[in-house]
């Protein structure tokens, strides 16, 4: 049933990516100018976005796991286990994390991240996170010191300057309304020669007025995004910031395999398991939005309107 049910949807989104670009030929999708990152129509503050992961908690920890990023897939025969795993690894690589470093995690999630550069790489790990649920649940998980496990609102912490030899926010940027301030604030813990490395949820470059009615731009209210930035619209934050860039790569390619595993996860959940089903079916959830949005992110990635970047900075010396 499930496979039925994907195949089906399947065809229609090729009929509908087929349509799009039918649309396009006579422009009546006009492109948007590049530098015009694409915004929520209302505003949120942070407290929406901590409703978000602590109502949604049950889906995210059942159909994400402990890792709650996307995979990433270097042969494209890694399991889903291993491709978030190889995530981090990267991310670890990127930021040049060596055994005894200072790393702060912003938007640490459920913590698997934090954990795995404590555990694997001997790291000194402080992660913050805006759900009291995640917060909990990672420190429930043990009482050792590493990572130490903080709930608070990024951009209002007030850390020592220089604190961290390096810094990772692995897609927690798109829940800040300010991109800017989110890199000054990690300039200034980061000590000189130190590294940020972010993964992030961005749009291309010139998405349709189609794609953004439909698509980016209910991602971004749905999603709790203030902005869904391109990636050269992120460099230039970062670099307003004071930072340097040392790379900056859109690795769309090797990541968007997630979404179809989160989409037949989802599915096969909502066929077995009442839970689901109440949640979505519950007008008083103003979350229960969340399973349209996974078929809304699955089609734009499908159709290339949504993009993911790692980008490598530095504070220089």
């Amino acid at each position: 049933m499930v496979q039925d049910f994907l195949g089906a949807a399947s065809e229609f989104t090729n009929g509908l990516i087929a349509k799009f670009i039918q649309v396009d030929k006579y422009a009546f999708c006009i492109p948007y100018k590049s530098g015009r990152m694409i915004s929520a129509d209302t505003p949120f503050d942070q407290t929406t976005v901590a409703n978000h992961y602590d109502d949604l908690d049950l889906f995210y920890r059942e159909i994400w796991g402990e890792h709650v990023h996307h995979g990433f897939w270097t042969t494209g025969t890694e399991s889903p286990e291993i491709a978030v795993q190889r995530l981090v690894d990267s991310v670890a690589e990127k930021a040049q994390i060596k055994p005894g470093d200072r790393v702060l995690d912003i938007g640490c999630g459920y913590g698997a991240p934090a954990r795995q550069l404590a555990q694997q790489y001997g790291a000194d790990v402080t992660a913050i996170t805006l759900s009291a649920v995640q917060y909990a649940h990672s420190k429930g998980l043990g009482r050792e010191e590493n990572p130490r496990y903080l709930l608070a609102d990024w951009l209002r912490t007030d850390f020592p300057a220089q604190l961290f030899q390096a810094a990772i926010a692995i897609e927690s940027t798109e829940h800040m309304p300010d991109r800017v301030e989110f890199f000054r604030k990690a300039f200034d813990v980061l000590r000189t020669g130190g590294r940020l490395v972010v993964c992030a949820w961005l749009a291309r470059e010139r998405p349709s007025s189609l794609e953004t009615r439909w698509l980016l731009r209910p991602i971004c209210v749905e999603g709790r995004i203030p902005h869904l930035m391109s990636l050269a619209e992120l460099e230039r934050a970062a670099e307003t910031a004071g930072f340097v860039i040392v790379e900056s790569h859109d690795c769309t390619r090797a990541v968007c395999a997630t979404w179809g595993i989160i989409l037949r996860r989802l599915v096969e959940h909502l066929l077995k398991d009442s839970r689901y089903r109440a949640f979505l079916l519950d007008r008083r959830q103003s979350n229960r939005v969340f399973g349209l949005t996974v078929l809304r992110i699955w089609l734009a990635y499908k159709m290339g309107a949504m993009r993911y970047g790692i980008l490598t900075v530095t504070r220089p010396v």
